[in-house]
């Protein structure tokens, strides 16, 4: 046993990211070219041109450190919010706010809680700070938020709620939403991670941002990773009040935003038209892939992200098997079993090609 660093670090199982095209196609022998990525829930139409212009003209001051404070980015996203620059922290990601949000409201012994099947990093920035975590069963695959209420207790500092949450895809309404806020205490930090609310159909779009002037204990999380095609540049957003913002940059990596990254942001954010092109893409996508699980009888949770989770059989296995199946065939899509899933799969929606690319090799992985 190593002898170095606290018990509840070692004891942390590293995240696993989805396995990059290179990696797949040294492994299988295959060509680059020709494989499929459905298992990051990435922009299957990648970076904006509006990003790669801003980021062409950023290049030229490269030799110079980021705007530590982001003021470029801080006042677009003031202005977008209708909030103050000050009720903003930016991330390297909006998985740096997520662990941002624990190293800030969470001391070693105090809990956590956070939803069964919810982003892994819940309970991997808890181990972090030595937190105890709290999770709550899932109902229907999805957050059960009374219970998450009820779960509250006197050492919980901080709740994480995703919506829609990954890797199920299920969403939480509004009210529902504003219910349970109203139920939580008002020293817990409440984290609403919306990684993929772009995604969302105009009729259940909420601005949860409105609901920070209500809630002091209120962080709203957002990322430029998913609609916004921003993934490789690592730059997300919380939204919270000055309390809760002023704990969490005392704390947060000077420039940990970078110049291309903070560029491309402003740029994405602007471009209505590429996030209406990926929003059209991803329903489109969705109807494609549910309509080839109902024509195979496979069991999936209806989702409102930009990705599917799919029984792919009944047994443990299944889902590693038919992943090395696929994968062989040059189509890498993510296996969900460290979630406690291992009879699913987690699909990403790419372009038309790539999803009927992807259903014909699970034709063949599951015959």
């Amino acid at each position: 046993m190593s002898k170095f660093g606290p018990e509840y670090v070692r004891a942390i199982a590293p995240y696993q990211a989805g396995k990059p095209i290179a990696e797949v196609a040294r492994e299988y022998g295959l060509d680059e070219a020709n494989i499929v990525k459905l298992a990051s829930n990435e922009n299957p139409f990648g970076v904006p041109e509006s990003s790669k212009a801003a980021m062409a003209q950023a290049v030229l001051d490269l030799g110079r450190y980021p705007d530590a404070n982001g003021f470029d980015l801080k006042a677009a996203l003031a202005a977008r919010y209708d909030v103050p620059a000050d009720w903003i922290t930016l991330g390297n990601g909006s998985n740096d706010i997520l662990e941002i949000a624990a190293h800030a409201f969470v001391q070693k012994g105090e809990s956590v809680v956070f939803a069964q099947y919810s982003f892994a990093v819940y309970a991997l920035a808890t181990q972090g700070v030595g937190g105890r975590a709290i999770v709550v069963p899932a109902v229907n695959y999805g957050h059960d938020l009374t219970a998450m209420a009820a779960a509250i207790e006197p050492d919980t500092r901080l709740v994480y709620v995703a919506n829609p949450n990954n890797p199920t895809g299920t969403f939480i309404g509004a009210d529902e939403i504003e219910a349970f806020l109203k139920q939580v205490p008002g020293n817990v930090v409440v984290v609403l991670d919306e990684a993929y609310n772009e995604y969302l159909a105009p009729e259940f779009q909420f601005e949860s941002a409105d609901w920070v002037r209500k809630y002091p204990n209120l962080i709203v999380s957002r990322t430029f990773s998913k609609a916004y095609g921003l993934a490789g540049l690592r730059v997300g957003f919380a939204i919270a009040q000055p309390e809760v913002t002023d704990l969490m940059n005392r704390i947060r990596q000077p420039f940990n935003v970078n110049s291309l990254a903070q560029a491309a942001a402003v740029a994405a954010l602007n471009d209505k038209a590429f996030l209406a092109k990926g929003a059209a893409n991803n329903a489109e996508g969705y109807k494609q892939m549910t309509a080839a699980f109902d024509e195979l009888k496979l069991e999936y949770v209806p989702s409102f992200g930009n990705f599917v989770l799919v029984r792919v059989g009944d047994d443990d296995g299944a889902g590693a098997r038919v992943n090395v199946a696929l994968l062989k065939q040059g189509v890498i899509v993510r296996p969900v079993g460290a979630y406690g899933l291992p009879q699913w799969l987690r699909i990403s929606i790419g372009l038309p090609q790539e999803n009927a690319t992807f259903i014909e090799a699970l034709k063949k992985a599951l015959s």
